[in-house]
C-alpha cells in the first residue's frame, strides 16, 4: 500500500504541474529567421557572440541568466523592470546582479535590441 502512495504522489504533482502550465497564457512565437531584416540578423549574431552562453533565445527556461523569449513583449522583465529599449540598454551595458556588463558598439546595441524584438 505505501509503494503505491509513493507512485501516486509524485504523478499528482506533475498533473498539478500540467494544469498550472496549461492555464498560464502562452508567450508569442518568436520571428522565424527567414523573416529577419538585415539588421535583425546582425542583431542575432551580435546575440550569439554576447549573449548566448547565458540566455536561451527563444524559451524562458535559465541556462545561466533568463530565457529572453517575448522579453519586449512581456509587462516585465525578470527583474521587474518594463522591458524598454533604455531599461535593456542599461542591463546590457552595465550588467545587472550577476549579469557582466558587456562591451558593444553603438551599433552592436541598435542591432542587438531590434533582435530581441523578433523574440
Amino acid at each position: 500500500m505505501r509503494a503505491r502512495n509513493c507512485i501516486t504522489y509524485p504523478a499528482l504533482i506533475l498533473c498539478a504541474a500540467a494544469l498550472t502550465l496549461t492555464a498560464c497564457k502562452p508567450l508569442p512565437p518568436s520571428k522565424p529567421s527567414s523573416e529577419w531584416t538585415p539588421q535583425e540578423a546582425r542583431g542575432a549574431q551580435v546575440y550569439t557572440q554576447a549573449c548566448a552562453r547565458c540566455h536561451y533565445p527563444t524559451n524562458t527556461h535559465s541556462l545561466h541568466g533568463p530565457g529572453l523569449q517575448a522579453i519586449t513583449k512581456i509587462k516585465s522583465m525578470p527583474s521587474g523592470a518594463p522591458p524598454t529599449d533604455e531599461r535593456m540598454t542599461e542591463r546590457i551595458i552595465r550588467g545587472y546582479g550577476m549579469m557582466p556588463a558587456t562591451q558593444l558598439t553603438d551599433d552592436q546595441l541598435q542591432d542587438l535590441l531590434v533582435y530581441l524584438k523578433t523574440l
